[in-house]
């Protein structure tokens, strides 16, 4: 797939044994860290995970349990009013027409630099086996995003839907209560 041009790769991506739906005029468009894709055809099993995974050097967003219950695949929407943090294992391509989709490799990485969220996390030991992490950032992102300054229990929280299976949480939620005010 590359931005904002059908390729051979969507039509790859796209394809499987459901039919295809076509765009009626033919602008469905997502973008991804702020690079639009524009798709002909949207298959309406196509998960949003399956879809950012698909695109080269975007394999922070993880498939875990495909099922919303691990937060693994945790990404950020934006569709101009709000942003959200979505399980992109539940939510379909077809639903985020229009919309930028943030993931971990937008917000920081190697090449660019980390983000201030994965710099803490990794300095205060969040980060065991790493396979959660994304998911972790991403929906401490998104709260920053919305509310820049969350008490401490706000923080606590917002992470119901994650699960780790290394660290206990304790290093997770030091690392993420550094960006929180203090609760009176």
């Amino acid at each position: 797939i590359t931005p904002s041009v059908e390729s051979s790769r969507t039509t790859e991506v796209n394809q499987s044994e459901h039919s295809s739906e076509e765009v009626s005029d033919g602008t469905f468009v997502v973008s991804v860290n702020s690079v639009p894709y524009q798709l002909t055809t949207v298959d309406p099993t196509q998960s949003l995970l399956t879809f950012i995974r698909s695109l080269p050097g975007h394999t922070g967003t993880k498939k875990c349990c495909a099922e919303g219950g691990c937060g693994a695949c945790t990404v950020m929407l934006q569709n101009g009013i709000k942003n959200i943090s979505v399980n992109s294992c539940l939510r379909p391509l077809a639903a985020c027409n229009g919309m930028n989709v943030v993931t971990t490799e937008g917000i920081g990485n190697q090449k660019i630099g980390l983000h201030p969220i994965q710099t803490r996390l990794a300095d205060n030991s969040g980060t065991q086996c790493g396979f959660c992490s994304p998911g972790f950032v991403m929906e401490m992102y998104s709260l920053l995003t919305n509310n820049p300054n969350p008490t401490a229990d706000e923080v606590e929280k917002y992470f119901d839907g994650n699960i780790c299976r290394c660290t206990g949480y304790r290093p997770i939620y030091t690392a993420f209560k550094t960006f929180a005010t203090q609760s009176e």
